[in-house]
């Protein structure tokens, strides 16, 4: 009776953990990363906050989307940059993905958005060179460090105050997620960033992935060149990257196996993917009408995320004239020019309320950019994707998509109005696309705890006890040709060579007695003859 009963008392008992923790509440740190990264980390920050945690945050005064929430201690510090010079980067970076798509660890570190990462990379000494900022924090007792290592920043403050660390993720550029937590990730099924491949790689696609891993090893130093530069300035002792990444105790990625593929995890590992999900709210007035009003054909959604919401005026018009080929109502997030071509079933909008239009019953595609809070969205919605990835970890999400049957990738440089256009029809009429999004939504949504508890709890775990040392793998501690064993395959190579070279010596020397011998009796005989 015992293990039936367990699935029922699944709930009851992670609610009770998430209760007594509650009794021991405690001191949070908090560093955050700008734009859409602060949405969802936001929510557990918020969460904590209501379960009684006392959490202070520290944010640059200059930022797109920081400090939206106000019942949590904010700490601000003054930046080298300004809101125009933080805009006109990004603007850069997007608008040179719209002409030439930067696709790889060398395009990423010498690329356009180089100079934007150094605005980034740069926030962490404007922090440090606020010393009131810095003496008040210290004298605050903080259990550990709650942040995002996109700006390196957050893994800077922890090293800085010695406290145990959280990161809170999607992935992580280069190799620092397999050397930070000592994960195996075989080249031979596991695909890299920017491959664009699934898991089941031929041989040539094998070779590649080998190639882009050699490139991060190459190109990685460059790209947090900045931020190593920074880390040195304030840390008492010189550190690589790699110091930085290995001291993490947890690892929230925001991810699961429903979108990425199977492979080798760690104990610190712990995925969160979905977390964005949330529970669908009634629709707005103006877009409930708009709803009503698609009648029977339903509606589209389209967004490229919060952060691009400008698109080429001729590319623009061309993904008009492909949305006025289709029956159904689209709301298109846009704040560009309006197309001069704009069809009378699209509507622009400045914002719409994402993930409650998905969650609607008329809700019939997504188009998105394959960013990971749209992809979860759609899945957790169950809504097939039309996806035009433009930079980042989007290429790979939609691939991973597109192999599970759930939706149709286009290349923006390169689509037509057509290509968009059959996409759409595609995805709408094709019930295979629609059935494996709702398989996908349901294997998502079979869980025993909600990704935000899990991820407040072992925010929590890790408060209460300094740390997860008991989660760190002695990998750690072993030099490169110790991990892989090179030193006991030389060993055991010496000796067996050596076993080898000794047996072939003792045959020689027997070889030489046995038949030495007969030789030389030979030889008296015919020398008596004679």
């Amino acid at each position: 009776m015992a293990p039936a009963l367990l699935p029922a008392a699944l709930p009851l008992c992670v609610s009770l953990l998430l209760a007594s923790g509650s009794a021991q509440a405690g001191k949070l740190l908090v560093v955050p990363m700008d734009g859409s990264h602060w949405f969802t980390m936001r929510s557990v920050v918020e969460k904590l906050v209501h379960r009684g945690n006392e959490v202070v945050a520290v944010m640059p005064e200059v930022s797109w989307q920081l400090g939206q929430s106000l019942n949590f201690t904010m700490k601000t510090y003054s930046t080298s940059y300004t809101l125009e010079d933080l805009d006109r980067e990004f603007k850069i970076f997007v608008d040179t993905q719209w002409k030439t798509p930067e696709q790889s660890m060398y395009s990423a570190a010498m690329g356009s958005s180089k100079a934007f990462f150094d605005i980034t990379f740069s926030r962490c000494r404007s922090l440090f060179n606020d010393k009131k900022l810095v003496e008040y924090l210290k004298e605050i007792s903080f259990d550990a460090v709650f942040l995002d290592p996109f700006d390196v920043c957050g893994l800077v403050v922890a090293k800085y105050f010695s406290l145990p660390s959280v990161v809170f993720t999607r992935g992580v550029f280069c190799h620092h997620l397999d050397d930070g937590a000592q994960c195996p990730s075989p080249l031979s099924y596991v695909p890299r960033v920017f491959s664009m491949s699934s898991d089941a790689l031929s041989f040539m696609e094998r070779i590649r992935n080998h190639l882009i891993y050699l490139e991060e090893h190459l190109f990685c130093p460059y790209f947090f060149q900045t931020a190593l530069e920074v880390a040195c300035e304030i840390l008492p002792t010189p550190v690589t990257i790699g110091d930085l990444f290995s001291q993490i105790s947890i690892w929230l990625l925001r991810t699961d196996f429903v979108l990425e593929y199977p492979r080798p995890v760690m104990p610190n590992m712990i995925f969160i993917g979905g977390i964005n999900c949330h529970q669908r709210k009634p629709l707005p007035k103006e877009f409930e009408a708009y709803v009503n009003a698609s009648g029977e054909h339903g509606i589209v959604v389209f967004s490229l995320g919060s952060m691009v919401s400008e698109i080429p005026e001729k590319k623009a018009m061309e993904i008009a004239d492909a949305l006025g080929r289709i029956p159904q109502t689209v709301l298109w997030r846009y704040t560009g020019t309006p197309p001069s071509n704009l069809a009378k079933n699209t509507k622009l909008v400045k914002w719409l309320p994402q993930n409650d239009l998905l969650g609607h019953p008329k809700t019939r595609a997504f188009i998105t950019h394959a960013g990971s809070h749209g992809v979860y969205e759609g899945i957790c919605n169950g809504v097939p994707m039309v996806m035009m990835p433009l930079f980042g970890d989007q290429m790979d999400n939609a691939k991973r998509m597109e192999t599970r049957g759930a939706g149709v990738t286009l290349n923006v440089l390169e689509m037509t109005s057509d290509d968009l256009a059959n996409a759409l029809k595609a995805v709408i009429n094709d019930k295979s696309y629609k059935e494996n999004i709702m398989r996908l939504s349901r294997l998502h949504k079979d869980r025993p705890i909600e990704p935000l508890d899990l991820a407040v709890f072992w925010v929590e775990f890790v408060m209460r006890h300094k740390g997860a040392p008991h989660l760190r793998p002695a990998a750690h501690d072993l030099t490169w040709y110790q991990y892989h064993s090179l030193d006991v395959i030389g060993f055991l190579l010496a000796i067996v060579l050596g076993v080898a070279f000794i047996a072939f010596k003792c045959c020689a020397y027997g070889c030489r007695k046995c038949f030495g011998k007969k030789g030389s009796v030979k030889k008296g005989h015919k020398s008596k003859a004679h």
